[in-house]
């Protein structure tokens, strides 16, 4: 049984069905589970809905209304729910609760209860208190899965993170993987709970880190791409997460650093190092502001820009904390005339144009910026993008495109931490 059918529910009902296991996935949104029994699927997400199709016509998956009378022979329930950051960056888990209270005098003996979502440490516990029955296991199992490819993340993990302080429980929770043959870590449930906001944590630290080097290179005449590749050779850094940008957003990395921040005062421990990687964050998307602003004179009021990209990442339509959708909406408010693109972003959006192709974007524009890493930028006719321009300013907040591209286009090229005067001489050698 998985209760909540979002990126982290479906993807997980949908795998675990394909492993071979009977799963009943449930809402409370009548018209979704309607659409998800007959197949179709919101979300964009690489094989879901394939999965999801499979599932279905298989008669492993199935999909229904209210969780009271569908967990009654259950042998686990994964509680896979919303945990929004709460007043103070806490974690908000009024949604757990809700359905704990719902269900916790219907679930069988034996049964687990298993937390899939982001919860703080403790939750384990709180949530055996609040069932009040001892023959029930409480298990933290928490996920791991990116946006774009959470599919593949689930049926290909680095490993399974798996803790309860109920005897067997977690071996149990475990075995329900055996068939992706990766590495579980079994544990009590504090140490579970606490390796997803570790993980989180780690790797927002990380991407704080690069974009610092990647300031320190344009102050020091240096190239982060050089710099970023050296470091990455390194086994004990590896290269992922070394690609200097706008700053990082989404659904995990800021609430997770807000309520690990939080976790961390509630024990009276100053996490210092990670307040420091949280205000770099801030920092990063002033400093493209910076640049951008430069780009066009100084001013942005009455500027003309052009932006490419609004998701907080490639692969996704989510505008959740986009550090794109941030930077939009102070060039907005700074008086500059916005026009965007994003190949999964639609409709209408506050203060900025959103247009149907990224050519419309470079119409009359004093300046073009990318600020999410879609490879279709990378494909764009540049010559025709600076016929289109008014001015001649590319601002490259990813690093995305090649610069010799857009200067032999008759356009300058400014990224991260590749100062303009290297990125010219490389280009036209």
């Amino acid at each position: 049984m998985v209760v909540g059918t979002g990126y982290v529910g479906l993807t997980t009902g949908a795998c675990l069905a394909s492993l071979g296991h009977r799963v009943t996935c449930v809402d409370v949104d009548e018209s979704k589970v309607a659409r998800l029994a007959a197949g179709r699927v919101d979300i964009m997400e690489p094989g879901l809905a394939e999965l999801v199709a499979r599932g279905l016509t298989s008669g492993g998956l199935s999909f229904v209304v209210g969780a009271r009378e569908a967990v009654r022979d259950a042998d686990g329930v994964f509680l896979c729910v919303p945990t929004p950051m709460g007043a103070g960056g806490a974690a908000d888990l009024r949604a757990v609760e809700q359905v704990v209270g719902e269900i916790a005098d219907v679930l069988p003996s034996g049964c687990a209860l298993i937390t899939k979502s982001t919860v703080p440490v403790g939750t384990a516990r709180r949530i055996q208190e609040l069932t009040g029955r001892p023959d029930l296991a409480v298990v933290s199992n928490p996920e791991f899965l990116r946006e774009g490819t959470a599919v593949s993340d689930f049926l290909g993990p680095d490993r399974i993170v798996v803790g309860s302080d109920t005897p067997g429980a977690a071996d149990w929770v475990a075995n329900l993987y055996e068939g992706l043959h990766a590495p579980a870590v079994v544990t009590d449930a504090a140490s579970a709970e606490l390796v997803k906001y570790a993980a989180n944590c780690f790797l927002a630290m990380k991407l704080s880190f690069v974009n610092s080097i990647a300031e320190l290179c344009e102050r020091l005449g240096a190239d982060i791409e050089p710099v970023t590749r050296g470091m990455g050779y390194d086994r004990r850094i590896g290269r992922s997460f070394l690609k200097p940008g706008p700053g990082w957003g989404g659904s995990c990395l800021p609430k997770d650093t807000s309520a690990l921040l939080n976790i961390a005062e509630s024990v009276r421990f100053d996490f210092d190092l990670l307040s420091a990687a949280v205000e770099q964050n801030i920092a990063q998307r002033d400093r493209v502001i910076a640049k951008i602003a430069g780009a066009v004179g100084g001013s942005l009021a009455g500027a003309r820009i052009g932006l490419l990209g609004l998701a907080f990442k490639a692969g996704t339509n989510d505008l959740r904390d986009s550090p794109a959708l941030s930077i939009a909406s102070v060039l907005c408010a700074h008086g500059a005339e916005v026009t965007a693109f994003d190949p999964a972003v639609g409709g209408e959006l506050p203060g900025m144009l959103v247009v149907d192709n990224a050519y419309q974007v470079a119409k009359g524009a004093d300046a073009v910026v990318v600020l999410t890493e879609w490879p279709e930028f990378t494909r764009l006719d540049w010559t025709y993008m600076a016929e289109l321009m008014h001015g001649d300013a590319v601002v490259d907040s990813r690093n995305l495109l090649e610069p010799r591209t857009v200067l032999n286009a008759g356009l300058s090229w400014q990224g991260i931490g590749r100062p303009r005067a290297t990125v010219r001489a490389t280009s036209v050698s």
